[in-house]
């Protein structure tokens, strides 16, 4: 296992080479929670995550002749970008695999990172095993996104620039994937703060990591699409299970909405872009009962690098799941006027709306009746609340879709 000293050792390394990015109170976010939150912005690294710790350490302890060599990594995003800006200002030639559905922004600023991509595979797994095969035949010395020491120990030092903010905080929350990330920051919490609680989150989608820790194994999963890709993760590190273990107190389980909604509120509230791993820490505070209130705790943001063609569809379900964006169906008698009636009532309560679907024939209305679709802008749920009330007082049935 790695210890503090390697965490530290890795510090000494790095340390004019990264970003001592700002650990910083949050006034909004701790009036939601009711805990004292500290939001570590890793999004504000010079490749937008940070995996670039861990990648510069690994990479500082080659030899000049394995450096010359070049280097290879299979990662879909934040781990390749890493690799390959840290290898050119090494002047080591880097080769990233990247799956073939890796969003084009990511391609794009991997290979302005001075990087050769080469694009392959369904998914992680296939993209992983080429790049094996690639560094056995060739030579290359492979750079391992999260099961590595000297990676986990460039992550651990996270952990120590919060130390020295002088933050003492009681809490860090964590995104799981690989568990890279988690097991550099819970050996140097624990080792500098015993009583603090380390709680990892994990998507739903693919709890690898959760369900690992539960049965006492490492257990492989079937990765699902998930708004946090990078950390939908289908194996844990057989380097990393065993910190886990033995240092993180609890993982917790966000869901698709919570995550779309964390980002909306870090945008919104904080003028942060994150991720959705990165906004896993806060869907994990805001959306479920951790027993933090009042506590000092650290949110690790740790990466901003979103795909900006996804982010309106990600805003959206923020919308929805916060409640200020709401579809109803109103069941109405099939005449004249009953429109105009709706629409007076949804406007003495000042919502706005989006969007109104009204067919007779493909809705499954009884004879002399139809039904109304319509998607309003709304202040959240009480206001929802308001105006379904108000909709059932003039006499219509209505439901919220």
């Amino acid at each position: 296992m790695i210890t503090l000293r390697d965490v530290d050792e890795a510090y000494q390394a790095i340390r004019n080479a990264i970003y001592h990015s700002p650990c910083v109170l949050t006034q909004s976010l701790s009036q939601l929670t009711g805990c004292q939150v500290y939001l570590k912005l890793e999004n504000l690294q010079m490749t937008g995550s940070f995996k670039e710790r861990g990648a510069l350490n690994k990479l500082l302890h080659l030899s000049e002749t394995e450096r010359a060599r070049g280097v290879i990594a299979a990662s879909a995003g934040n781990h390749a970008q890493g690799v390959a800006y840290h290898a050119r200002q090494l002047g080591s030639k880097a080769i990233i695999v990247m799956p073939e559905a890796t969003p084009l922004n990511k391609v794009t600023s991997t290979r302005r990172y001075g990087a050769e991509v080469i694009l392959t595979g369904r998914n992680y797994d296939e993209a992983y095993e080429e790049a094996i095969s690639k560094q056995q035949s060739e030579g290359l010395n492979f750079i391992h996104a999260f099961d590595d020491e000297k990676v986990m120990a460039g992550q651990g030092t996270i952990a120590l620039e919060i130390h020295a903010d002088g933050i003492d905080p009681e809490a860090v929350l964590v995104p799981v994937g690989g568990g890279g990330l988690i097991s550099g920051i819970a050996v140097a919490v624990k080792e500098l703060y015993p009583r603090c609680r380390v709680i990892g989150v994990q998507t739903k989608q693919t709890p690898s990591m959760k369900y690992s820790i539960e049965a006492g194994r490492i257990i492989p999963m079937k990765s699902k699409p998930s708004l946090a890709d990078g950390i939908t993760v289908k194996s844990v590190g057989h380097l990393t299970f065993p910190i886990v273990q033995k240092y993180v107190d609890d993982i917790v389980l966000v869901d698709e909405e919570e995550i779309a909604a964390a980002i909306l509120t870090l945008l919104e509230t904080e003028k942060t872009l994150v991720e959705g791993a990165g906004a896993t820490p806060l869907a994990a505070l805001a959306y479920h009962d951790l027993g933090l209130q009042g506590k000092r705790t650290v949110l690790i943001l740790s990466g901003g690098n979103i795909d900006i063609n996804l982010l309106s569809r990600i805003i959206e379900r923020g919308l929805i799941k916060d409640g200020r964006m709401v579809r109803l169906r109103v069941e109405l008698m099939d005449t004249p006027g009953q429109l105009a009636i709706v629409s007076a009532c949804i406007a003495r309560y000042r919502a706005n709306v989006l969007e109104v679907y009204h067919n007779r024939s493909f809705m499954n209305a009884a004879l002399g009746k139809t039904f109304l679709d319509i998607t309003l802008e709304t202040r959240g749920g009480d206001h929802v609340q308001q105006i379904i009330s108000a909709l059932g007082a003039e006499g219509y049935t209505v439901q919220k879709l």
